[in-house]
């Protein structure tokens, strides 16, 4: 028996957890095109491919709805892989392993997929089934939103004709979005010369784990600690007091994940030991006194390990040291437009030594606020031009600017608290989204964002409600049998 096969509605979460076996890391999306291909072809549905991998599945009106507005049904195809330190998982190869667990969809020690996997699943749904009422639709499925929207900014713009968009990659149900940041990622490189280590020392391994890590739009505010900057704030400290080598420094991975684990190799003075681990165990304790309430698994270790053979030069390890520490990472600026709503962050995402003798640091800026996300790319780049690093800015994707006349967000509104006898709350999200990057392209789309509620999004703790599932897919057939 499958595991999800007893959860309503159905059968959305049949689909979903099919979804799940089929790998789809972002860049690598073949797999999982291949099987979105086989279902168009099973249900002898017409199926199309852009040059760039994006697939749009198209089902006509059902029978008295000929006349309604083609929808086009909008979500990605890739997911993030981040798995637990002590997981064993080849995200190429291995299909993920969904647990039911107190009212929640989750995966065994990975990330569920569920961002934008459930968006996929409703897609097929709606297109197999044969009871729906909507009118003619366009499932438009992309390649690459979580490390590029590579599929966003390649798309073909003769590739749909809906004039109507629903993006089904949100994850607050009762929240209707329509408009996001925009964002750009900065990339510093500092380029090191190798020294031996001296007599006389040891070397030491130090870890930071057990954060909640998350979703680097929609967690930003949420005041997590990011493991980058713990980690380096011991080691800026043991440098200021026993001047440490560093032989390592590996912490983060994706530039939309907040970093949730990093390690360190350094090496010591012999003598300089019990004073270092003294230091240790007080910086240990005062940290998770300090994170207590926002990060209550944080785990801090260290533990002598082998000598390594080679170091990164004194000047380059000092410069990495103090750039780390003063990049902002975190809210730079609330919105000034919608209260409550971030408008400007900022990620220290990912500190990785190559084989190259470089060190690159991988940080994503966003807001809803064009100037201001360059403001906060180049706060960034000030700071590690500053410390010597070589400093580049991707191209960056546009926000998307609110529209509160839209025809289809009267629509949306108006069937939820048709539903549920509420209003939904309707507003802009801090996360970014690809509808910018489509009204370039389609300028004429008229478009809403909504989903069911996904917490720890990007992080091996990402789980799905299941309650809040079964009322969005309500929300979306209703929407959809009532676009005029």
């Amino acid at each position: 028996m499958k595991t999800l096969e007893q959860l309503t509605p159905q059968p959305l979460f049949s689909y979903f957890e099919e979804i799940c076996q089929v790998p789809r890391p972002s860049k690598k999306e073949e797999k999982i095109r291949q099987y979105l291909l086989d279902f168009a072809k099973a249900h002898e549905l017409e199926v199309v491919c852009d040059k760039i991998g994006n697939v749009v599945i198209k089902k006509p009106a059902s029978k008295g709805m000929e006349n309604a507005p083609t929808v086009i049904l909008q979500t990605h195809m890739d997911m993030v892989c981040e798995k637990n330190s002590d997981k064993i998982f080849d995200f190429d190869n291995d299909a993920i392993e969904p647990l039911v667990v107190n009212g929640w969809v989750k995966a065994n020690g990975t990330t569920l997929g569920a961002d934008c996997g459930i968006g996929i699943a409703a897609q097929l749904a709606v297109l197999s089934s044969g009871e729906l009422k909507h009118g003619p639709i366009e499932c438009l499925i992309t390649v690459d939103e979580e490390t590029g929207l590579t599929g966003a900014f390649e798309l073909d713009k003769n590739l749909l004709s809906g004039a109507v968009l629903l993006n089904l990659d949100s994850e607050d149900e009762g929240e209707i979005f329509i408009g996001c940041a925009g964002g750009i990622d900065s990339l510093a490189t500092f380029t090191y010369q190798t020294e031996k280590p001296g007599k006389n020392t040891l070397a030491l391994k130090v870890a930071v784990s057990g954060l909640l890590g998350g979703h680097s739009g929609d967690d930003i505010h949420k005041n997590r600690g990011n493991a980058n900057k713990i980690l380096n704030r011991i080691l800026w400290n043991w440098n200021q007091k026993f001047r440490i080598n560093l032989a390592d420094f590996n912490g983060g991975n994706l530039r939309n994940a907040i970093a949730r684990e990093a390690f360190a190799i350094i090496t010591i003075a012999t003598e300089n030991k019990s004073q270092l681990l003294a230091s240790f165990n007080e910086m240990s304790e005062n940290l998770k006194e300090e994170f207590k309430f926002a990060e209550p698994k944080l785990k801090i270790d260290c533990e002598e390990t082998t000598l390594p053979e080679l170091l990164i030069d004194a000047a380059t390890k000092d410069n990495l040291l103090h750039a780390i520490y003063a990049c902002p990472h975190g809210v730079l600026e609330m919105s000034s437009r919608m209260e409550g709503m971030v408008e400007t962050s900022t990620n220290l995402a990912s500190v990785k030594f190559t084989d190259e003798n470089k060190i690159v640091i991988t940080t994503s800026q966003r807001s809803e606020i064009e100037g201001r996300k360059f403001f906060a790319a180049e706060m960034v780049e000030s700071v590690f031009t500053l410390a010597g690093a070589q400093v580049k800015h991707g191209d960056g994707y546009p926000g998307w600017t609110p529209n509160p006349n839209s025809e289809v967000l009267k629509t949306t509104v108006q069937s939820y608290k048709k539903l549920f006898n509420v209003d939904p709350i309707v507003r802009s999200i801090h996360a970014g989204l690809e509808c910018g990057l489509f009204l370039e392209k389609y300028p004429h789309l008229d478009m809403v964002s909504f989903g069911p509620s996904i917490r720890g999004a990007h992080s091996p703790d990402e789980r799905l409600d299941i309650a809040t599932t079964d009322k969005f897919w309500k929300h979306l057939i209703d929407v959809l049998e009532n676009i005029k």
